[in-house]
């Protein structure tokens, strides 16, 4: 670890810091519980902070992770969890982090965030990445390229059931009604196939490449009760399905989709207030819909349950590439491969789509 210090220092030209500033280590598997207990309770920090993900993304995308931590008096005063993803079709990145709605700096001190800025900064240096990228939830370098391409969705969840259905405006709330109508059920369930089966179905239906089996089952396996499936169903058959994070006192549905029954049935709108109700009965107080990109379905979707949209802040610091990364389905030059990848068998695209998105990150 003192080599790897070192190092962000001599390419960096920083001066050593002083004893009582903090330094700072790559995290090792002894102290992942020492990461997690400070995540756990530093206001900044997010699910995706958590120590959990390095396992996720080293085993199901095979990329390499630098988890750093900045230490003072040993104790910890901020993390940051970093992923390097190299490809030869998206490029060479480094970023907090992949597959992740939020990340970058977490830290109860400005030494801490200060430090662990510098040695990210000196490592894609050191890397010769195309990009630094932080996703951050507030704005932390004004000078850096940002994109305004996504927004988030949050509201809190009144400690009432009956309160929280009133809260959703008349035209949504009619749309959970029917699937409560349509006799719909919720049921948790611990494997999976059943989760997989709506959400690839769903994601082939939008021409979007799908995650592999095995991320998910990893997801499960590494966060346990707090990455939960729930499924819909009609007499037994899935309609839809939704794997969900918890942290804290937050709920956040994170991958959901559904069958070609879905909509009919108002699958998905049921979907989503079950979460909410179940939520709802065991205290939580926070709705997380994550994010979407502005002017887009889901975007509308988050929006007409009531949730008001508020910026991310995307930051990029530019190594090799001369301009940020716009590997996103609105950018016009992948609309051919979105109409051609609806027409693929859903065999044919459930195999294939794990190499491509592996890599987007």
């Amino acid at each position: 670890m003192s080599c790897i210090v070192d190092a962000f220092r001599e390419e960096q030209q920083i001066r050593p810091l002083q004893t009582e500033a903090p330094s700072v280590h790559l995290l090792q598997p002894q102290e992942e519980k020492k990461w997690d207990k400070f995540v756990s309770a530093c206001p900044e920090a997010t699910f995706f902070h958590r120590a959990g993900w390095q396992a996720v993304i080293q085993r199901a995308f095979g990329h390499k992770t630098w988890f750093l931590y900045a230490e003072s008096e040993g104790e910890i005063q901020g993390v940051l969890p970093l992923a390097e993803v190299k490809s030869h079709l998206f490029g060479h990145s480094l970023s907090s982090l992949p597959f992740c709605v939020y990340g970058g700096i977490a830290a109860i001190s400005e030494p801490g965030r200060e430090v662990l800025d510098r040695a990210a900064q000196a490592l894609a240096s050191r890397l010769r990445v195309d990009y630094l990228e932080y996703r951050n939830l507030k704005m932390r370098h004004s000078d850096w390229p940002t994109k305004d391409l996504y927004a988030t969705f949050r509201k809190e969840i009144s400690p009432e059931i009956e309160q929280n259905m009133r809260e959703i405006p008349r035209k949504q709330r009619a749309m959970v009604r029917k699937g409560i109508k349509a006799g719909l059920e919720s049921v948790v369930d611990e494997d999976i196939e059943r989760f997989f089966s709506a959400y690839s179905a769903s994601l082939h239906r939008l021409g979007t490449p799908v995650f592999s089996k095995k991320y998910f089952r990893i997801l499960k396996e590494v966060f346990t009760d707090d990455c939960e499936l729930m499924i819909i169903i009609k007499e037994g058959h899935t309609v839809s399905g939704v794997m969900s994070f918890y942290f804290r006192d937050e709920v956040s549905p994170y991958y959901g989709g559904g069958t070609s029954e879905a909509r009919d049935l108002a699958g998905n709108d049921f979907m989503y207030w079950e979460l909410m109700r179940r939520a709802c009965e065991r205290g939580y107080k926070i709705f997380d819909f994550g994010r979407s990109k502005h002017n887009t379905g889901s975007f509308d979707f988050k929006k007409n349950w009531g949730f008001e949209p508020q910026p991310l802040y995307y930051e990029y610091q530019l190594h090799r590439s001369e301009a940020m990364p716009d590997h996103n389905p609105l950018n016009p030059k992948y609309q051919l491969f979105i109409k051609a990848w609806r027409k693929l068998p859903i065999s044919v695209a459930n195999f294939v789509g794990p190499y491509i998105v592996k890599n987007l990150g």
